[in-house]
Parts: C-alpha cells; structure tokens; sequence
C-alpha cells in the first residue's frame, strides 16, 4: 500500500484515470469528481482514525435486476447487473483485535474479534452484517485482524439498488483485499454477504443482490444449487442499442418493509411443501397447474397461488431475456421485460405494501412510465418492491422528455440515468 499522500497525490494527479473510466464508465472529462471522491474518503479517514502510513481503497457497487424477481429465494434464475453507482472505503489494518467502520452520517460500529457470535439486539444495523461476514471468513480459515474503513455511499439507502448487498460486498472485499491477499473469490464473498443477511441480520433473502454486486457486469445467474450457481456473463450494449437505463425513486422507502418482503418466501415455500418440496423450483410446472384448484382449497391463500405462478413465468422469463441478449435481440429483450414487469405487478404483487393501500408510489411511476414510453423501450418494478425504485429501458430520442415527465411528477432528481458497471466489488490499485 502506498501513503497516504501519495495516494491522494496520485488520485488527483490523474493516475488512477485509466481504472476510474473503467470502473465508472465515463470518459475522460468525467473522472476528476471520482478520483475527488476517493480523496475526500482518505481525508475523511484520517479526521476519524489519525494519520496512516499507507491506506487501501475499495469499491462496491449497487446492482440492478434485470430479470427474475424473486425467484432466487426460490432456487430459479436472474439476470441483473452492477451498476455504476458503489460504496466505496479507504481502509488499513489497525495492529489491535477491534474492527471500526465508520460510514458517513452514520454511528461508527465497533467489533471485537474475539466476540462473532449473533446479537439479535442488533438485528436490523449494520454492525450485524459486518459481523456475519467477518465470521464466514474465519470459518474458511482467513486470520482476521483488527482494520479500520470510513466508508461514503451513493448508493441511495431503500432505493432498490441495494445498498446492504453492497455494504456486505465491499466489507467482504476489503476483508479479502487486507487479510486474504484477494483469494477468496466473488461468488465466496457473495455467499457470505447472503449469509449474514439471512443469520446475523435477520432478514430474508436470496442470493441475487450479493452475487451481482461481487461478480460485476450483467450476469445470469441459476441458483438451483445455491452451494455452486451457474453464472454467465452476459454482454449488453445499450449504446449500440440507442437505449439507457434508469432507475426511478418512486419516493418512498421500503427499509421498513421486511414483514412485507417475507411473505413472499414464505407463499411460495407454503405451495412448494404441497408438493412435498422445499423450493418452488423443485416443483413440476404441469403438475402444479394440474393442482390450481387443489391448492386454492387446501392453503386458502390465492396470494401463495398467485405468486408460485408468477415464479414459473418470471423463472422462464429471465433464461429468455438472456437468450434474446446473447443473440442480439435487443427487441425480444425489451418484450420479455416488459412481460416480467407485468407478471410482478399482477401475480406476485409486490407493487405496493397491502398494510398501506392508499400508498402506491411504485404504482404511479409505473403509470407514468406507461403513460411516457408507449409501446416503446421497457419498464418493471425493480427489486424487492413494495416501494423504493422501478427501473425502465428507455429510447435515447424519448430520454430528456421521460426524465423531465418523470421528475415534473415524482420531484427533481428521482430519476437516475446509470450505465452498467463492468466489474463488482474491487480494489482500486494504481496501474
């Protein structure tokens, strides 16, 4: 590692340059606001822990899900994408048995080494998802010392975009960038972001988020074994398509939704145990439809119903929309999307939370999108659901106009224009 001032030397120098334009995917005027970025988190470590001898910087991105909404939890397929907004970290060892993670605007959180076990009076914070993947590391073996990280996020907090996949990315990257000489590979440090979501966090979920803000690019992603998934790097270029991606805060914010999001698993594991499984993906599709009616009478829950169809749809949906891209059917891509989009609003009913029928922000920007696009470009309900964002593909002539009628709506700045970030969580090193 390199000292602190040459490191901010060098960042502002424009020696980092190169690897900045391709972690961000901007061109040459735009890279002095990241390398400013990594500069203000330096100063901002030294301000909170004193002065270093050297420093280490790393980055995890936010992740977009392109295709299969909740079908992970259930063993199925996705598509999804970094995107190129991230956590990033300045951070070094500290010589002591405590880690301090101080992330802006937030209380600092301290571990003691010596003490992983779970704390359910910390479910819910951060400091439970730094503990859970320190403790997957220890368990592979890796020695684990005490380090210190301040942490600054663009990565807008109940967006959609998952920021608590990339905070547990970026931990589980500067845990292997300082203490595992980069060996434990991005699908591992994947694995236990998930695991300490599920376990130290309390919150379920599937493996999606963690997997495609670690791995990076678009991938797609069959989780029908969770120990080993298939993933695929899958190439989209939507400036050769004349497309852009956004991502729309519709406003409000999911964070206090777990409830909400729990029933989703818990529905489709209550049709997948009919058929004496444990995951809808083990189920026969045809003898599923076979047993609709079956099913209605003996779980008196339509939504379990309702939702297991939406799986087998949206589960064939994303290895189709991969299928499209990989032939470059851009087209057969944006109507397979649009399908997935509507399979969410309509059978797995994540559009709005049923607590709260009179708050349907999601459902209104999805109108607007309707109302905006036509039959052209495409849009869904992003993520989880419930609140937080929705994504749309949208024309280059149609952009200025939809972002303008999005915002004259939803307020200025709610939709963001991302592109595909190439690579997941990373150490930023000089070339």
């Amino acid at each position: 590692m390199r000292s602190l001032n040459e490191t901010k030397a060098a960042l502002l120098a424009g020696e980092y340059d190169e690897k900045l334009k391709f972690i961000y995917v901007c061109g040459d005027g735009e890279t002095k606001q990241y390398a400013e970025r990594y500069v203000d988190a330096i100063d901002s470590f030294v301000d909170t822990f004193g002065e270093a001898d050297d420093i280490a910087l790393f980055s995890a991105p936010g992740r977009t899900e392109i295709g299969g909404n909740h079908t992970d939890h259930q063993h199925g397929r996705v598509l999804a994408g970094s995107v190129n907004i991230d956590i990033i970290a300045a951070a070094r060892p500290n010589g002591t048995n405590t880690v301090r993670i101080q992330s802006r605007n937030y209380k600092m959180d301290v571990i003691d080494l010596d003490d992983l076990e779970i704390h359910k009076e910390q479910y819910d914070k951060a400091i439970a998802l730094i503990r859970g993947v320190i403790k997957r590391f220890t368990d592979i073996g890796v020695e684990v010392k005490g380090f210190d990280a301040y942490t600054i996020s663009n990565v807008p907090k109940g967006s959609g975009v998952s920021s608590s996949a990339a905070f547990e990315v970026l931990v589980g990257t500067i845990i292997n960038g300082l203490f595992a000489n980069g060996s434990v590979s991005p699908v591992e440090i994947a694995k236990f972001g998930q695991y300490a979501e599920n376990v130290y966090y309390n919150k379920p979920s599937g493996l999606m988020d963690q997997m495609a803000s670690s791995v990076g690019g678009v991938v797609a992603i069959d989780f029908e074994s969770t120990e080993n998934p298939v993933i695929e790097k899958v190439e989209i270029d939507l400036t050769k398509e004349s497309h852009v991606l956004c991502i729309i805060d519709s406003g409000a914010d999911h964070a206090d939704l777990t409830d909400e999001y729990a029933t989703i698993p818990a529905d489709m594991k209550s049709v997948a145990a009919y058929f004496g499984k444990k995951y809808l993906r083990e189920v026969d599709e045809t003898e599923f439809k076979a047993n609709i009616g079956a099913l209605r009478e003996k779980l008196k829950n339509d939504r379990a119903v309702l939702r297991a169809i939406h799986f087998f749809r949206d589960n064939k949906c994303a290895l189709d929309e991969t299928n499209a891209l990989k032939s470059g059917n851009f087209d057969e891509f944006l109507r397979l999307n649009r399908l997935s989009g509507r399979s969410s609003y309509m059978y797995l009913q994540n559009v709005y939370a049923s607590s709260m029928p009179k708050t349907q922000a999601v459902s209104v920007t999805l109108a607007m999108c309707d109302e905006l696009l036509g039959d052209r470009g495409s849009y869904r309900v992003h993520g989880g659901g419930f609140a937080g964002t929705v994504q749309a593909f949208v024309p280059f002539d149609m952009l200025d106009e939809f972002k303008s009628g999005i915002e004259s709506v939803l307020g200025d700045g709610m939709c963001h224009v991302l592109s595909i970030r190439p690579v997941g969580g990373y150490e930023l090193k000089q070339s």
